[in-house]
């Protein structure tokens, strides 16, 4: 233990000065993590078996309520809450919605930043980043408080897409703030692409009903730097920053196109398709980029394994499931909100019912088809993995472990209790998991670093 701790109190005084990369091993700073990729370095600390008790380091009650993931940087967790003033109501589970319009509630709510001590889970500081009665709607298993927040160790960065983005130094004070004008989302669903950081700017994809735009934002001052127009309706997918080998791009996953662009806001290449919704993340592995979405209902779900150095428009035709740049393609597999993971040279994608397919990464060859891994259970959370195991979170509170390889082999369901629809933090052996109304730190309690 006392090694681990000089670790931690050395990345303390180093965390200001290092980028983000050099620190990976140890710090959680965005959504799925370094990369967007929901993969966490093997570590013998990292927990297999919990419980609402079992393996259990803390946990502690959250206010409020939220579908934002915890990011964590040195000593400390950051989350983004809101409180009703009114009280919570129970988690709403399971698919559901559809062509249902939404209302805004009558009652105040509190959209709070939340930094936790890592080691003791006490409460650093909290700070309120608006008060009032919000304007807008969201779906059921949506929130007000569902974009994950972002951090380079100097500064956390906090964004709510219908209201204002907000940057706070590391005690938790508002350095700036950028309000958003109000825009309709479909169907009133509400908001929830998350903020991306790249080197000293910001990043935001701001679609809906009305006048969708991606922004850049200098991190420092909050100034607006450039904001290209897009074609798009309401997209709840967080933009990705693809740096390969040729260039630094922005891509973007849209109902209508998947869209990258140069660093300048440029549009570089683009696929054309048409999807009812589009939530999950891109991310890359071993040189390529991977993109997906689907709904139930839609006529394709499309999966897309995309290598450096496309142009203009790069759509498939018809009966087509490869071309120059896209290298491999699936017309049905995405799923509608889990993003989908590449480890150790293969393809997971969660479906929200709950089925897991595995491909080989590079190929795209099926390695095998749906598998059952929840009786009922739904499923919005984005797997990860690490020691040879893949976790899926379901909505129930209950982790599936799925052993990674060729052959699907189920080894065990760990269970919380509590609704979950926020994807975890890893860091340090431990796994961080936030529930509808807490936070538990999970690690192996007999294993010393």
């Amino acid at each position: 233990m006392g090694i681990y701790l000089r670790r931690r109190d050395l990345l303390k005084g180093l965390g200001a000065l290092l980028p983000l990369r050099s620190l990976l091993a140890d710090t959680w700073p965005q959504f799925r993590g370094p990369g967007s990729r929901g993969i966490s370095p093997d570590d013998p600390r990292l927990p297999e078996t919990w419980s609402s008790s079992e393996n259990v380091l803390w946990c502690i009650d959250i206010p409020g309520t939220g579908c934002a993931s915890p990011i964590v940087w040195n000593n400390s967790i950051f989350i983004h809450t809101n409180v009703n003033v009114a009280g919570e109501g129970a988690a709403h589970k399971g698919i559901s919605g559809g062509r249902i319009q939404y209302y805004p509630p009558k009652e105040e709510h509190r959209s709070m930043a939340l930094s936790i001590d890592f080691e003791t889970g006490k409460t650093q500081w909290a700070t309120e980043l608006h008060r009032g009665i919000p304007q807008t709607s969201r779906h059921p298993k949506n929130s007000y408080a569902s974009e994950t927040p972002v951090t380079d160790g100097q500064r956390v960065y906090f964004h709510i897409g219908d209201l204002a983005t907000y940057c706070l130094d590391m005690k938790g004070k508002i350095l700036w703030t950028k309000e958003w004008p109000l825009k309709a989302t479909r169907y009133g669903y509400g908001t929830a692409s998350s903020p991306v950081l790249h080197e000293n700017r910001l990043y935001l994809l701001k679609d809906n009903e009305e006048e969708s735009y991606l922004f850049t934002l200098d991190k420092i001052t909050g100034s607006e730097i450039w904001r290209v127009k897009r074609d798009e309706p309401t997209t709840w997918s967080t933009p990705y920053i693809w740096q390969n080998t040729q260039r630094t791009e922005i891509v973007t996953s849209g109902s209508k196109k998947i869209r990258s662009y140069d660093l300048n806001g440029k549009l570089l290449w683009e696929i054309t398709r048409q999807a009812t919704l589009a939530v999950p993340t891109p991310f890359s592995d071993d040189g390529l980029l991977y993109v997906t979405t689907g709904y139930p209902t839609d006529p394709t779900s499309p999966v897309y394994a995309i290598r450096p150095g496309a142009s203009g428009d790069i759509t498939l035709k018809s009966e087509e499931t490869s071309s120059d740049y896209i290298v491999w393609s699936l017309a049905k597999g995405g799923p509608v909100d889990p993003s989908s993971l590449v480890y150790k040279g293969k393809y997971y994608s969660l479906t929200d019912a709950g089925f897991l397919i595995c491909h080989d990464a590079k190929t795209g060859r099926e390695i095998y088809g749906r598998q059952r891994i929840g009786q009922g259970d739904t499923f919005t959370a984005s797997p990860w993995a690490y020691n040879d195991r893949i976790f899926c979170l379901s909505e129930e509170g209950d982790t599936y472990v799925v052993q990674a390889g060729s052959e699907f082999k189920l080894l065990r369901k760990n269970s919380i209790g509590d609704a979950c629809m926020a994807s975890p933090a890893i860091t340090d052996g431990s796994l961080i998991l936030r529930t509808y109304t807490k936070i538990y730190r999970i690690g192996t309690k007999n294993v010393v670093d």
